[in-house]
């Protein structure tokens, strides 16, 4: 809601002194987000005059129509001789009246005005635009061209009130009656502890039996319609400069008269009116649900098919608007020459059901002011002082003639009525407000309050938000100030913390970002598109996804299965865009049904679900397991004067598996394997040991060059994806921190040649085991081939860390021990020390 401050010091006598900042202060401390203060007529600067064109003379031999005119501006520019002007506009004829800056002027922008010679003439100054003066739009694009009743050489900068500020309000839903002045000027009369003048209390006829026919056959959709008539309107009529520009500040453009004033009256009082030409409705005006199918072609000239939910407002032949919001073209306000123009009107009034109205809005995806109004809550008492200014402005500016009919159709209703302790808002805000201040800030938003310990609270009809006790404990503590509640921190509960689970998940996270990964969230959500891409077979268990009903894009209509093609397509945009050396990682759920999934059931919102309730709701959902994934492209490490660097390669994603093992204390085992996405010659099934049996949680490796190309990633990229819940269940007790031993280790290093087919995995579990309890460690640091060591073998270098957690071993006793180690190697393997 944009709030002119000059419009509203009309219903609330603010200081000459106070600013559109301190407005502001002063509406945020009662709840209102203002989000702006915007300054219109910044840095303008005059003279700026009207004037009246008197002579037009069009210059030949330019590429654009070009004119050169003579104003009359009074005495403004000192001499009362016409001002010569150069002007490419064509919207304005000799005698009409338009708006001129003058030498020494400074427009907003600081566009300083001086006389100057352009296509052969001297121009001394300008005819000026709406865009110029910093108007805004008002869809001429052209010259403004003024009524004819100003004298020349008036002063322009007051008659179109430039200077001005203006307040944007970001409205809140539960807060619809501050999409009006009058709501606005409420909360500043409240803030500033001033009298309001409302604009809504007008002297209004009573209902009669003489109005505009009308039938309402929707009592809940329609629950109050108000009809008034005016009669000999002037079509050439035009709004008033001052509606003009109270119209402009508030973000709406001028159309026509009757229909400018409907707007102005909307933007005063909060109510949405409607005008129909009166020579276009035929018979009674109705009020009723759409039948299925029926069509209306709206003002904006769409052709909407109807739905039988829909509120529509009717004649004899049929839907000539959707209530609440939007009119029909057929009744449409006519605004042309005087002898075709409209000449009778007939004003709407009227309150519609909130929710029927939003449903079809959005069903017809037609916002409106209207519907923004009806569907926040607008004040049902409001309609028949809104009719009776509609009517005071049209027969005023339009010379129009009020016909004495009053239809008015309510629905019967009570006020609402809350019952509330005295002292609830001083329990729900830990303040002692007292009875006293309670009473009157109620009163200050329209309550009406009676009672002592036991408040009877009347709720004004512009407030349907208020609802219950502790709305009204609201108003009590925003009024009073939320900067005043004191602070105070709630007391955890001891014992309380993670969970091991949600532990493990932040360290994994800890150890990937140590590890040089950066974290990438990613949406959810994939298509068969990029399954495809990943080469999985038709079989795959990954294709089998839950599909949404309402996808956020119709190429990613199912909930992700898998971890990579966010992250694979994270790292395609920062490649694209210079980033070449990456490793991202993320850790989520991925959603894998079963085929077991129950139908979901509606669960009932007007009470708790029983507990069978909600196990029949999660039966319905498929298997969510939690899982870490990583990727990996560009270099590992970067060259420099310590060394050349090194590519990212398929056992940096191994190691990116063990690293978050080791946070749960689990060894992993790795074996070759062949699964996709992965390339088949360099992809590992990584497996760790759950109820001592080994279960396999994750693959990792280099992708396949088809995936590669296929989703346009850099060459050699590679990946991991392993699920956390299966490393949850290895996790045998709680993570033991390691021993630190005063005793010094010994270090014995083994090469063992053995067939290339043997996995180094098999002849590392062979060395531990042959090592027994004195292995501290074991880490392969050389993988060798060639003619050395035979055709069809391989060398694997180890390095054995040995320790005794009591004393110094001996070089004999770690001798022992690698040979044990070696001894049960080759008995399993094949193993020879390499040289023996």
């Amino acid at each position: 809601m944009r709030v002119p401050l000059s419009w509203l010091r009309e219903y609330v006598d603010l200081p000459a002194t106070e600013t559109g900042r301190d407005v502001q202060a002063k509406l945020v401390s009662v709840g209102l987000e203002v989000e702006t203060v915007e300054q219109t007529g910044a840095g303008l600067k005059g003279p700026l005059v009207v004037g009246q064109v008197l002579t037009i003379e069009e210059l030949e031999g330019f590429k654009k129509p070009i004119r050169f005119c003579t104003v009359d501006v009074g005495t403004a520019n000192g001499t009362g001789e016409p001002q010569e002007i150069v002007c490419g506009a064509r919207n304005f004829s000799v005698g009409d009246k338009v708006v001129v800056v003058l030498p020494g002027a400074v427009l907003p922008g600081d566009f300083a005005i001086a006389a100057r010679k352009t296509y052969g003439k001297t121009s001394h100054g300008m005819i000026c635009s709406t865009d110029e003066l910093g108007m805004g739009d008002d869809g001429t694009h052209g010259i403004i061209v003024l009524p004819p009743e100003y004298e020349p050489g008036t002063d322009a900068i007051e008659l179109l009130e430039l200077v001005d500020e203006v307040l944007d309000i970001a409205v809140t839903p539960d807060r619809g009656y501050c999409l009006s002045m009058r709501g606005v000027a409420r909360e500043t009369a409240i803030a500033y502890g001033l009298p309001l003048r409302d604009p809504a209390l007008l002297d209004v006829p009573p209902p009669n039996a003489h109005g505009y026919p009308v039938k309402v056959s929707d009592p809940f959709g329609c629950s109050n319609f108000t009809a008034r008539t005016v009669t000999g309107l002037r079509p050439e009529a035009r709004s008033p400069i001052w509606m003009q520009r109270r119209l402009q500040k508030a973000g709406m453009r001028t159309v026509s008269l009757a229909v400018d004033i409907t707007n102005y009256v909307m933007l005063e009082l909060g109510q949405p009116l409607h005008a129909y030409d009166r020579s276009r409705v035929t018979g009674t005006i109705g009020v009723r649900r759409a039948q299925q199918g029926e069509k209306l072609t709206t003002l904006d000239g769409a052709k909407r098919v109807l739905d039988s939910q829909d509120l529509v407002i009717t004649d004899d032949r049929g839907p000539i608007g959707l209530a609440g919001v939007m009119g029909g073209a057929d009744t449409e306000i006519a605004d042309h020459a005087e002898d075709t123009g409209t000449t009778e009107v007939v004003i709407e009034a009227a309150h519609f059901d909130a929710i029927a109205i939003a449903r079809t809005a959005r069903r017809h995806k037609l916002s409106s002011e209207a519907s923004k109004r009806f569907e926040r809550g607008v004040d049902p008492q409001a309609a028949a002082a809104a009719a009776q200014r509609t009517v005071d402005l049209l027969v005023l500016l339009a010379g129009g003639t009020a016909e004495a009919g009053v239809t008015e159709i309510t629905a019967p209703s009570a006020p609402r009525t809350i019952a509330m302790p005295a002292d609830h808002p001083d329990r729900v805000a830990g303040v002692a407000y007292g009875r006293e201040i309670v009473v009157r800030r109620l009163q200050q938003v329209g309550c009406d309050v009676y009672g002592q310990d036991e408040l009877i609270v009347t709720v004004p009809s512009w407030r349907p938000d208020l609802a219950e006790p502790n709305d009204l404990a609201e108003e009590v503590i925003r009024l009073e100030g939320y900067e005043n509640l004191p602070s105070t921190l709630p007391t955890p509960p001891s014992g309380s913390g993670l969970t091991d689970r949600q532990r493990l998940h932040r360290r994994i996270g800890r150890a990937l970002a140590g590890a040089g990964y950066v974290e990438a969230l990613n949406y959810p959500f994939i298509g068969d598109a990029v399954l495809d891409q990943l080469g999985l077979e038709k079989d795959d268990a990954r294709r089998r996804t839950v599909t949404l009903v309402n996808p956020l894009s119709d190429e990613e209509p199912a909930l992700r299965t898998t971890l990579l093609p966010g992250l694979l397509g994270a790292l395609r945009r920062n490649d694209g865009r210079g980033s070449h050396d990456l490793a991202l990682f993320e850790t989520g759920l991925v959603f894998r049904p079963t085929g077991e999934e129950t139908k979901a059931v509606r669960l009932p919102v007007d009470r708790r679900p029983t507990d069978e309730e909600i196990a029949g709701l999660d039966a319905a959902l498929p298997r969510q397991p939690r899982r870490a994934a990583v990727v990996l492209a560009g270099a590992r490490e970067q060259a420099g004067w310590w060394g050349k660097g090194r590519p990212a390669d398929w056992a940096d994603s191994v190691e990116a598996a063990r690293s978050i093992a080791r946070e749960a204390g689990v060894e992993v085992t790795v074996r070759a394997d062949r699964h996709a996405p992965w390339h088949p010659g360099r992809c590992a099934a990584l497996y760790v040991t759950v109820d001592g049996e080994e279960t396999l949680f994750g693959h990792a490796g280099e992708l396949h060059p088809r995936v590669v190309k296929e989703l346009h990633l850099p060459e050699r990229t590679c990946a991991m994806e392993v699920e956390i819940d299966v490393l949850e269940r290895a996790v045998d007790g709680a993570l033991q921190a390691p021993r630190i031993s005063t005793f010094p280790v010994a270090t014995q290093d083994v090469a063992l040649v053995v067939a290339a087919d043997v996995p180094s995995e098999a002849v590392e579990k062979a060395l531990r085991e042959g090592a027994g309890d004195l292995l501290e460690s074991l880490r392969l640091f050389d993988v060798f081939t060639g003619e050395q060591i035979g055709e069809g073998n391989k060398s694997l270098a180890y390095a054995l860390r040995f320790r005794a957690p009591d004393r110094t071993l001996t070089v004999e006793e770690a001798s022992a021990a690698r040979d044990s180690a070696v001894a049960l190697a080759a008995g399993r393997t094949g193993a020879v020390l390499r040289g023996a």
